[in-house]
């Protein structure tokens, strides 16, 4: 009998619930790069909205002077001056367009906080479905101002707005379909490596907005517009939201020896009874980060008043937790607040650098939006090697202090070395990506989901979609207010705007210090040690 060929034997030697996890893994990841992707082009195109015209009064006389013959009085449009795309041609373009910035990640912000609650009581898959076509719709109709030619600045703003609303869909879905699949073994690594969505999303978006954004800029948002609502269609037709659904087994979300949502793993041969003592113990011993996070004298239970119970199919009774609830669970706030500025150093990045690049070393938009690609990649690095270290060490609030502690001195170094040529920017780029964007990748994901899951939950994953908005929505806040001090410091120096990146970065590290505090006194079980129960 002949062999089967090799590649039929690596096929065959993965399980089918092997099969479906790689494929939601794989999904997910392009549905939220897709969010990216189609978030990206307004950085890039900013360099085409507002060019820097070095002498205003030459360009136009040379255009007063090839228009003589055909223009007798002499006159011009604001456009003619190609200076840019008015109104965001004008001297005050750069609160412009931090204004426009801050209108889609103000609504972001806002719209997050209700997304959570909202999404956890409804299907993800239509739930998601409806934010890819609606995002796909407002991009495009940003795009499509190009082509009206529409220089109302109400009209981008409105706009902005509307698609930051519904963009909040993306986040929380994603997250708690990928939290339903994968349990908290290596969870750190899983999700820093899914987690590069962000950056792959931000690096294709810059590809295709830097494509036409010299020559048609409103196809830099009409084409992602396309692309994020045809994944939408995609996300119709394929996403499946838990295991359950199509009965594969479920992997623990809590530990490898735990439940997840209320079915377990193995079936309990004998009835186990602990004490409170040997539950605290049973914490410390299987998983060190979450006690870590329990504050002295806490029981690990949100109390009953905090949730709210669903009835789903077949009559069983899920708890969602309700915002209070979710703000109770130990870590919860800290990492928000963390959070919160550290998502404001990564977002100033994202809507910012192509600009900045632009203006200090005089590319022009496509060049500039080629080049900021390398934040991103550096941000994959960082990612990837977030989780690891904090898989290996146990400790992710230690990890995401010791990466915004290194970070704040590598941005006073960029905003030196980049001006010193090519070279060294490109070194700066990969090195200042990689620790920004780590901590924000780790919280966002890997952190979001433990707590989502905590002990204090008792398997409920209804929780997850509640606790990812809350930490994300906290951090859209910095988001949005990074983009707008970036707009309103930078008429006064680049210098200014890289020392309130500094200073966010260190206050970040400081709402962590007690979680460190916390990691570093928590004391390893030795490998093999067990915990002795009772059995009767």
């Amino acid at each position: 009998m002949a062999s089967l060929p090799t590649g039929i034997r690596l096929i065959t030697s993965f399980t089918r619930d092997q099969w479906y996890r790689a494929f939601i893994f794989i999904l997910t990841f392009l549905l939220y790069a897709s969010f990216h992707l189609s978030r990206k082009p307004i950085s890039i195109v900013k360099g085409e909205l507002h060019k820097q015209c070095a002498s205003h009064d030459k360009v136009k006389l040379n255009i007063l002077n090839e228009n003589a013959f055909h223009d007798p009085a002499g006159k011009i449009s604001d456009n003619e001056t190609h200076c840019g795309w008015a109104p965001f041609d004008k001297k005050n373009y750069q609160q412009l367009l931090g204004a426009l910035d801050y209108s889609f990640l103000c609504a972001y912000a806002i719209g997050m906080y209700l997304s959570g609650i909202i999404g956890e009581r409804l299907p993800i898959r239509y739930y998601l479905t409806f934010g890819m076509f609606a995002s796909g719709a407002f991009t495009t109709l940003f795009g499509l101002g190009y082509f009206y030619n529409i220089h109302n600045f109400g009209f981008y703003v409105i706009t902005q707005i509307a698609n930051g609303l519904v963009q909040t869909t993306g986040w929380p879905s994603v997250v708690t379909c990928i939290g339903n699949w994968f349990g908290k073994g290596r969870r750190g690594l899983i999700m820093g490596i899914w987690n590069s969505h962000t950056s792959v999303g931000n690096i294709l978006g810059s590809l295709i907005a830097g494509y036409w954004v010299s020559t048609c800029w409103g196809l830099s948002f009409v084409v992602p517009g396309i692309i994020i609502a045809s994944m939408g269609t995609v996300c119709f037709l394929f996403l499946i939201e838990h295991p359950k659904d199509i009965k594969c087994s479920s992997t623990p979300l809590i530990s490898s020896k735990g439940h997840e949502n209320g079915t377990n793993r193995f079936r309990v041969q004998k009835q186990i009874l602990y004490t409170k003592e040997s539950s605290k113990n049973l914490i410390s011993k299987q998983d060190p980060e979450i006690q870590s996070l329990l504050s002295d004298g806490e029981n690990g239970t949100i109390p009953p008043k905090f949730v709210t119970v669903l009835h789903g199919d077949g009559g069983n009774g899920m708890a969602a937790i309700s915002f209070v609830g979710a703000l109770r669970i130990p870590g919860v706030i800290e990492f928000s607040l963390c959070l919160l500025f550290a998502k404001l150093v990564s977002y100033t990045f994202l809507f910012w650098l192509p600009l900045y690049i632009t203006n200090v070393d005089h590319f022009d938009a496509k060049k500039a939006g080629d080049l900021s690609t390398l934040f991103d990649v550096g941000g994959i690095i960082g990612g990837i090697l977030a989780g690891v270290v904090s898989d290996r060490l146990g400790k992710r609030a230690s990890t995401c202090g010791l990466m915004l502690l290194l970070a704040a001195p590598t941005l006073y170094m960029f905003s030196m070395v980049s001006k010193m040529g090519l070279e060294a920017t490109i070194v700066m780029l990969l090195i200042s990506g990689a620790l920004v964007n780590g901590p924000y990748a780790l919280i966002t994901t890997a952190v979001s989901a433990d707590l989502g899951t905590h002990k204090s939950l008792k398997g409920n994953s209804k929780a997850l979609s509640t606790v990812t908005a809350i930490i994300d929505g906290t951090g859209s806040v910095g988001a949005a207010l990074g983009p707008l001090l970036a707009g309103l410091i930078s008429p006064f120096g680049w210098n200014n705007v890289f020392y309130m990146l500094m200073v966010a970065d260190a206050t970040a590290l400081l709402f962590l210090l007690r979680l460190i505090q916390k990691e570093l006194c928590c004391t390893r079980s030795m490998p093999g040690e067990q915990l002795q129960f009772k059995e009767h």
